[in-house]
């Protein structure tokens, strides 16, 4: 299974005094930290190596995980490394592009504040048989649990913007990307760039393919969704690995 760079350098301001002091994903979810939530069920879909892409209190996260406690990653069966923005932040693109030594060819990528309960395998395969350079994962969102962004016809992407909004876009971006490294080759080394201008070029260039999931996505990064993903998570039974 691919590796899995998440993306949890960020400031969270729209969370407020919750992440004066802590960041969003050493915020506590039914009695875990919400990371630990999220490798738990990386690790039930298979995978097995997670890059942590930190900046903001990324030591705090480091430390946490690193501790020998109950916490380890390793008890879940987990490899995880760590990718450090440095002295100033690099936005979303940037940090991937400075973890790039440490993934694969091919790599998912995901936000250090989302739950996504999706078939990963399934969005490997069929990243695999595109041959294109990103695939991103879309849901039927219809405005419902967040702004919809991106119209796709026939399973294909025909536009793609956070700011420039149309009554077609009816999917919104879920929030798991797939990427080759060659993706970022044109992009320069310690510069802030953010992944949506990424996407954006794969899909000026006809690079960017489109994968439908079904399972609605789950976020932690405003008070509403912390609190929505708390509950569901409460409900939610515990995951187990189902891989060796």
């Amino acid at each position: 299974m691919l590796t899995v760079a998440i993306l949890a350098g960020g400031r969270a301001t729209r969370l407020g005094p919750l992440t004066e002091n802590v960041p969003k994903s050493l915020l506590p979810v039914n009695g875990e930290p919400f990371v630990i939530h999220q490798l738990r069920l990386l690790r039930s879909k298979g995978i097995k190596h997670v890059v942590l892409c930190v900046g903001h209190f990324g030591d705090l996260i480091q430390r946490a995980l690193s501790d020998g406690s109950n916490l380890d990653p390793s008890n879940l069966g987990l490899q995880v490394d760590y990718s450090i923005d440095g002295a100033s932040l690099l936005g979303t693109a940037g940090a991937i592009k400075n973890a790039l030594p440490k993934l694969e060819s091919s790599f998912f990528v995901m936000y250090g504040d989302s739950y996504l309960p999706c078939d990963y395998a399934a969005v490997a395969r069929n990243f695999d048989s595109t041959g294109v350079l990103g695939m991103m994962t879309v849901f039927r969102n219809q405005g419902k649990w967040d702004t919809s962004n991106v119209e796709v016809e026939s399973g294909e992407i025909l536009a793609y913007s956070k700011t420039h909004l149309t009554r077609r876009m009816q999917y919104i971006d879920y929030g798991l990307g797939v990427f080759r490294a060659e993706a970022f080759a044109s992009m320069p080394q310690g510069k802030p760039c953010d992944l949506a201008d990424v996407y954006s070029n794969l899909l000026e260039r006809k690079q960017l393919a489109a994968f439908e999931v079904r399972e609605r996505f789950y976020e932690i990064g405003s008070p509403a969704g912390l609190r929505e993903t708390t509950e569901f998570l409460a409900r939610a039974p515990r995951r187990t690995t189902s891989h060796p």
